[in-house]
């Protein structure tokens, strides 16, 4: 008999983000609208969750894939590492706390995602120059399915 690698425990915590998800936003500082989809899913295995992005940022076509998990206990976090069709890629940290709030956190950008209920949440985007970090997006989601 093989045996098969399990999933650890802790990555059943992304489930809340599991769906698909209409997707309504602002970045502030430019009055850009942004307006799409987010899916989350579980490929085989139940090590990484998807999750794929397909917005418009005002005129701008924005598609990224990207890759959660799993969960690292050294750090207490599952990592990110995101790609996008304008051939950039990022790494990430995603945490949540005991009120089930997320945060997503890079070396250039962060984010604060709150899971309102079963079918909506808001995440808050930043952006650091190297000295302080200054609003970038603020972000809506309608789960779909």
């Amino acid at each position: 008999m093989s045996h098969h690698p399990i999933p650890p425990i802790e990555n059943k915590r992304l489930d809340a983000l599991v769906g698909h998800w209409h997707t309504r936003g602002k970045v502030p500082a430019s009055d850009l609208e942004i307006v799409g989809t987010d899916t989350y899913e579980w490929p085989i295995g139940g090590f990484f969750l998807v999750h794929r992005a397909d917005v418009r940022i005002g005129d701008d076509h924005v598609q990224v894939i990207e890759m959660i998990g799993p969960y690292d206990p050294a750090t207490g976090t599952y990592p990110m590492r995101s790609f996008d069709n304008h051939g950039s890629f990022a790494t990430m940290r995603a945490s949540v706390d005991d009120d089930g709030v997320w945060t997503f956190a890079g070396d250039t950008e962060r984010a604060t995602l709150v899971i309102t209920d079963d079918a909506t949440m808001s995440a808050d985007w930043e952006r650091t120059d190297a000295a302080t970090w200054h609003p970038w997006m603020t972000m809506s989601f309608t789960r779909l399915s």
